[in-house]
């Protein structure tokens, strides 16, 4: 009987958050939900506030760095698709990055990289 985890068929590696990071919605200035995993093309997050789907924001979160430091990342996104958590009042939402510096790209790239718990599947 196989323990492997299922193969990831997404093109880009993605890496899960273990952390408590908060997303905030910049329009709003208000937090939006906690980072469920981040690759370099968009985010997992659960959310608990209300999301229209197919509407575009402006996020930004702390990426928790290996030294204990956070680096914020400013995401322009575009919210795929949303569906109802376990916990009432929350969803899951699945964005695309729109906008997103060079510098900011490179920086996750790296921390998805340091996941040694995973194989990256594909660099696509």
């Amino acid at each position: 009987m196989s323990t492997q985890p299922p193969v990831d068929t997404r093109r880009a590696p993605r890496r899960q958050v273990s952390d408590l990071v908060p997303v905030t919605d910049q329009m709003r200035d208000s937090v939006v939900g906690r980072l469920g995993n981040v690759s370099e093309t968009g985010m997992l997050m659960l959310a608990s506030a209300a999301l229209r789907d197919d509407a575009l924001y402006q996020l930004r979160f702390p990426l928790p760095l290996a030294d204990g430091r956070s680096e914020w990342i400013d995401v322009g996104v575009h919210l795929l698709w949303s569906e109802p958590a376990h916990a009432p009042g929350q969803s899951w939402a699945g964005f695309r990055f729109l906008t997103l510096s060079r510098e900011h790209r490179q920086l996750l790239r790296r921390w998805i990289g340091e996941d040694s718990d995973e194989t990256p599947v594909s660099t696509g």
